[in-house]
């Protein structure tokens, strides 16, 4: 690389950027809390107030509730708080729009001051405070918004920046504005990282932090900032032990974070725009290698969509209480994808201190939103915090903290005699041996009439015990995490609940092709980099499990799940046969938000037509445990001349069609310009017929007719989730998305879920 375009350049002096460098952000908000959660440049002891408002949000009221915390330093000039502001006389209630402010100084200065007077705006409103609703009583207005996958570079327009479009239009309107916004997984990504972004987050970590952490290798050690972008596959394989780039693709990991500053500054650079420079070096002269040079380009035209409207997704996040779960990417991808992966990357120094370093960052950057009481004052988060700061002052030297700070991550030690990481029983499989101070990334939230519980499927799987089973795909909830994420969650029955929603990062059905393959590649033993293991149907009682956990108590659920890169909808019917009743999940999956694929693309047209999914039909037996797949229309007969005996239970599966898209009159946010540091692609010279032919297909493929398929979304997308609760219940997902056809504008398509049981399937079927 070379050496004459240092990152620094590109960055602003410390003393020209603003307080904020990131946020606000709201947080975890209920009738008697809201937590929001910035990151600035400098040290403040801040007051959040929240106020009622007048005349449709436009006139600030009296203030209701106040708050106040001391921000957490974690680098010479990066400061980070979710400070909580709780009730004082009176509850928040429904039907009402809400205004909040920071103070510092004893409060006579406004820190969203600052940004008042910028060219970033954060409130839809003349007062410029940004404002929020609770989730209203009635659920035919409750409005949720969901997604994940969020890649820089990934293909595709950066669809995220829709929650400034949907807040926008309703801003007004405390029934109509969206009340709830899910990111269910993959905020950041610390593998597949695109060179320009590692390129950038050094430079950031090296301008807010003031120091680079030495990495620890089996022999020694290595400063983050002698690996250089584009450089990092061999190390992150040999030192590392991880497995993105095992499928032959050393790209994934050319540029893999690992340093502390590294994971910060990705999650700086993903939420703010304040960080981001005017423009990015060319790729000339950046390499020398022409390849290497080609690659950098591509790289930092495909960012472009994701960088040029951050304006609009930080006031997107100021103005929506936003809630997300633990997931792969926000480490690295395969992140306790099994046994096999955990012993290869915990036992070697530079796997674990990369996942401590990434779980870390997890900790300050999302759980602590999250769930604030975990890290209030006197808490084993509180603690964390404290720790995080003394191991920054130290410039990531002082190890003994950094081996503290496992404790409340849920960060196994090693076993001193093997090096390998400590596992302990859980019934019939293995679970980490964590420390009780492990602080939980699961958690619930309640109002009136809906209930969200989101689950963390990540840290806490079941491992098969056999000593050959390394490669075998986990219980993606061991049986104590069953007891302590689900039914006890479940237990607490509400009477006032009428919506039940789980969020999971992973689908309980994907598309068949996905799963044959997938069978495939666990035949052959190649599970690394194509998330063999991470769906619930590879461990079928563990599927079957948490189906009876969920339909033993509720009879309607909403699953809400991203990571697949397509959005769908899919209604599963589950009975007992000792109960005339059925349980209905509708699992509403909404992804990429930035992470189009050609294959999900292809999936998303009139092609997969040709392949639809078929309606499909299990049947269950508990003593002994026996899964059985028959035709969806089967009679039982058979079965019982074989067994002479009912199951137990059984469900149905059938994928919901998606309905025609629909124009929306929203504006293009930003315009299609090529910004400075872009540069477009040398033109291909084409003669007459291949024109012709190129334009033939170019038409095709744009054409509204074959986009509009029967099944899936393959478009990067953003969807938002609504209620019609009468007589009859049904929920609704409208999924956004960028059509090809038309450049600047967005449609969106529905999906539409009856959760009326359907009748219990009979013997004579």
């Amino acid at each position: 690389m070379n050496q004459t375009q240092p990152v620094l350049k590109y960055l602003p002096n410390i003393k020209d950027l603003p307080l904020i460098l990131a946020g606000p952000i709201l947080r975890h908000t209920e009738s008697d809390s809201v937590t929001v959660w910035l990151a600035l440049k400098e040290s403040r002891s801040l007051c959040l107030k929240i106020y009622e408002t007048e005349k449709d949000g436009t006139t600030v009221g009296k203030q209701i509730f106040t708050g106040t915390r001391n921000t957490v330093q974690l680098g010479k000039h990066l400061h980070v708080v979710a400070v909580t502001a709780q009730a004082e006389t009176s509850k928040l209630q429904p039907n009402k729009i809400y205004a909040y402010n920071i103070y510092c100084d004893n409060n006579h200065y406004s820190l969203l001051d600052d940004i008042k007077t910028s060219r970033y705006s954060l409130s839809y409103f003349p007062h410029q405070l940004p404002t929020f609703s609770l989730s209203p009583d009635d659920l035919n207005e409750l409005k949720i918004i969901h997604g994940s996958c969020r890649k820089p570079h990934g293909g595709g327009k950066d669809t995220l920046s829709y929650i400034d479009n949907l807040v926008l239009e309703s801003a007004s309107l405390p029934a109509e504005r969206p009340h709830q916004l899910f990111l269910t997984g993959d905020q950041i990504y610390g593998d597949d990282v695109a060179d320009p972004i590692l390129w950038l987050a050094q430079g950031v970590s090296q301008l807010l932090l003031g120091w680079s952490e030495d990495l620890p290798l089996m022999s020694g050690t290595i400063s983050s900032a002698d690996l250089l972008p584009g450089r990092r596959t061999t190390i992150a394989e040999m030192e590392g032990g991880l497995t993105a780039m095992l499928k032959d693709t050393p790209e994934e990991a050319k540029s893999h974070l690992m340093s502390f500053g590294e994971y910060v500054a990705a999650y700086l650079l993903a939420w703010s725009p304040i960080l981001i420079p005017a423009s990015f070096p060319t790729g000339k002269s950046m390499f020398k290698d022409n390849k290497k040079a080609r690659r950098w380009q591509k790289e930092v035209e495909d960012i472009h969509s994701f960088v040029s409207d951050l304006n609009y997704v930080r006031r997107g996040l100021a103005n929506i209480p936003v809630y997300t779960i633990c997931d792969d990417h926000d480490i690295s991808d395969d992140w306790y994808l099994n046994r096999e992966w955990c012993d290869l990357v915990l036992s070697k120094p530079l796997g674990k201190r990369t996942i401590q370093n990434g779980l870390l960052a997890y900790s300050l950057f999302q759980a602590w939103g999250n769930t604030p009481q975990h890290f209030a004052g006197g808490t084993r988060g509180d603690k964390l915090l404290q720790l995080a700061s003394d191991w920054c002052a130290s410039k990531g030297q002082d190890e003994l903290i950094k081996t503290e700070c496992d404790r409340y991550l849920g960060i196994p030690q090693n076993n001193p005699a093997t090096g390998l990481p400590q596992f302990k029983s859980d019934q019939n499989v293995l679970i980490f041996e964590r420390d009780s101070l492990a602080i939980p990334w699961h958690y619930t939230i309640s109002s009136s009439k809906h209930e969200v519980i989101v689950l963390d499927t990540r840290t806490w799987r079941g491992y098969p015990t056999g000593e050959d089973d390394g490669l075998k795909p986990p219980m993606l909830l061991s049986p104590q995490a069953f007891k302590q994420q689900l039914a006890i969650p479940l237990s607490q029955n509400n009477p006032e609940i009428e919506a039940t929603i789980i969020v999971l990062p992973t689908n309980l059905v994907a598309l068949g092709l996905i799963d044959r393959i997938q069978q495939f590649e666990l035949s052959r033993d190649r599970v690394f980099n194509s998330d063999v293991g991470d769906s619930w149907n590879f461990h079928e009682s563990a599927f079957a499990q948490l189906l009876l956990t969920i339909c033993q108590q509720r009879r309607r659920v909403v699953i809400l799940s991203g990571d697949i890169h397509y959005s769908c909808a899919v209604r599963l019917s589950h009975w007992y046969h000792d109960s005339a009743e059925g349980t209905v999940l509708a699992q509403l999956t909404s992804s990429a938000i930035k992470n189009s694929e050609v294959a999900a693309r292809l999936a998303h047209t009139k092609l997969k037509s040709l392949f639809p999914e078929r309606t499909k039909r299990w049947l269950g037996w508990d003593r002994p445990f026996n899964l059985k797949r028959v035709a969806a229309s089967a009679s039982l007969q058979k079965y019982l001349n074989s067994s002479n005996s009912l199951p137990d239970w059984q469900y149905r599966v059938e994928w919901c069609k998606r309905q025609p898209a629909q124009s929306l009159p929203w504006q293009e946010l930003s315009p299609e310009l090529t910004p400075q540091g872009y540069s477009a692609a040398s033109p291909i010279i084409l003669n007459l017929w291949q024109r012709f032919v190129a334009t033939l297909i170019y038409w095709f493929w744009r054409n509204p007719w074959l986009q509009e398929g029967a099944e899936v979304i393959g478009r990067n997308n953003l969807s938002l989730i609504r209620f019609e609760w009468s007589t009859s219940k049904t929920v609704i997902q409208e999924t956004y998305w960028h059509p090809p056809w038309n450049n600047t504008g967005t449609v969106k398509s529905c999906y539409e879920v009856s959760l009326e049981a359907d009748p219990l399937p009979g013997i004579k079927n």
